[in-house]
């Protein structure tokens, strides 16, 4: 993680919304040789004054395996990102860059049994297609459910540690904030805009 003063965010409040907004996340443990990762969406809920990521899984994938050798993870959310042109600042000499935003989590991953798996699946389920439709979790059939969750680990992560880099030129001169946010708007790639809204919202 890029961790300089003026990018760093230290809001838990800022962290923890902005994980909710993107909760689709990298989970990353150790593996026997190379780390291993998955991309997996996550609930995310503060119980207690304790964070948890709650999600599932695949059984028997590298990552399940890797992570029920060794329970310490790393959760990863991020946002698009922009490249950031030199040539748009009032004295472009000086180097180009990137602007994004990413809050990485560090905690234990703890394996839940068939009960707590139905619940994980049945969360998440709910809140990607809700009710009253052929998809929805009241509507699948028990026994297809009960087969599925033998296939799955639902799993909670408990969080002990999370810090935030929010990139969006900080450093800069305000002259030049509104540069980058005007050529941003104007090259309009999904990620331009994202970003140059995040710089919209500093300034205000």
């Amino acid at each position: 993680m890029y961790k300089v003063s003026h990018y760093t965010e230290k809001d838990k409040v800022k962290l923890i919304a902005f994980a909710k907004e993107n909760p689709f996340a990298f989970v990353t443990g150790i593996g026997d040789i190379y780390p291993v990762t998955t991309q997996l969406p996550l609930e995310i809920t503060e119980e207690e004054n304790k964070i948890i990521f709650s999600g599932h899984m695949m059984r028997k994938t590298d990552h399940h395996l890797a992570f029920e050798k060794n329970n310490n993870v790393l959760v990863a959310f991020y946002s698009p990102h922009a490249f950031i042109n030199a040539a748009w600042y009032k004295k472009p000499a000086a180097g180009s860059t990137i602007n994004y935003i990413t809050v990485q989590a560090k905690g234990k991953i703890q394996f839940l049994d068939e009960a707590g798996t139905y619940a994980a699946v049945k969360q998440i389920t709910e809140k990607y297609i809700g009710p009253n439709t052929s998809a929805s979790f009241e509507n699948i059939s028990e026994e297809y459910k009960q087969a599925m969750v033998k296939a799955i680990a639902g799993f909670r992560i408990e969080v002990e540690n999370m810090e935030g880099v929010f990139k969006l030129s900080q450093n800069m001169h305000a002259a030049d904030q509104k540069s980058i946010i005007n050529h941003l708007e104007k090259r309009a790639t999904p990620g331009d805009i994202f970003i140059a809204g995040k710089m919209k919202e500093l300034l205000a």
